[in-house]
């Protein structure tokens, strides 16, 4: 059974780290979360005022961060000696774990910086892990042409077989970039959350700037011309707690990451 665009998402204008303009889809009112996924936020802009400042050095726990650049360079560091820079095409995708320190600063003066920041839940029994990497250039990540367009495989299977650069995931995660004049399908598992962001173009009726919500089924058959993201991933279905940059499952544990934190133990 195709899935149906349940509901339509517009992005809300806001701001993080250093005052970075920043366009939030996952994480509003409207929809404050759709699990596993706790946070997607679009950057994109070619005037530094609203990006130069980006995200000194934070703390994160029980939770991932993918971080997908379209435009410019991100330089990241933490506290654990690990630093890189994702340049336009690549992707980090961060299993924040037990806690760690880190920052993501713009690695230009000058230019279009473009980019996705998605928040992916982590179930109870993976919440303490420690921290771990997974990093890929644009040519590191498969691309695939079938008739209509092109889809990276960043995470997941396409339809043709192809398998995403990103693997072994706890929430077994579809991550994929689609330029499309025509038709894409794509097989979803039923035990998964769906959706898609239009970032040019018009895709099923869906506007640049917007998110189609997904509902029930096995697949989607999504018409248009334009650029998007699709992404899905396993539900979780268990309780969460939130504090600010750390996601656990009940409050006692939010207020152990803080004193941690305080503590200097990440």
């Amino acid at each position: 059974m195709d899935r149906k665009i349940v509901k339509t998402i517009k992005g809300v204008a806001a701001s993080d780290g250093d005052g970075v303009k920043l366009t939030r889809i996952i994480g509003v009112p409207e929809l404050d979360m759709l699990d596993p996924f706790l946070m997607l936020d679009s950057f994109a802009s070619d005037n530094p005022g609203d990006y130069i400042g980006g995200f000194p050095e934070h703390p994160h726990r029980g939770f991932e961060t993918v971080t997908y650049m379209i435009a410019g360079k991100m330089r990241h560091k933490d506290n654990a000696g690990h630093e890189g820079v994702i340049e336009a095409g690549g992707v980090q995708w961060m299993t924040a774990g037990r806690g760690i320190l880190h920052s993501e600063m713009p690695e230009q003066t000058e230019g279009l910086l473009h980019g996705f920041q998605l928040w992916v839940n982590l179930p109870a029994k993976d919440k303490m892990l420690p921290p771990a990497y997974q990093e890929f250039s644009a040519s590191e990540i498969p691309v695939e042409a079938f008739e209509g367009g092109t889809v990276r495989v960043v995470s997941g299977t396409s339809g043709a077989g192809t398998l995403g650069a990103v693997q072994g995931t706890a929430t077994n995660p579809l991550y994929l970039d689609v330029t499309l004049d025509g038709v894409f399908t794509q097989s979803i598992p039923t035990t998964h959350s769906g959706f898609f962001y239009v970032i040019e173009g018009d895709i099923a009726g869906v506007p640049a700037g917007h998110a189609g919500i997904l509902g029930e089924g096995d697949a989607v058959a999504l018409p248009g011309v334009g650029r998007f993201l699709l992404i899905a991933g396993e539900k979780l279905n268990e309780p969460v707690a939130r504090g600010g940059p750390f996601v656990m499952n009940t409050r006692a544990e939010i207020l152990q990451a803080f004193d941690d934190y305080r503590s200097n133990r990440f």
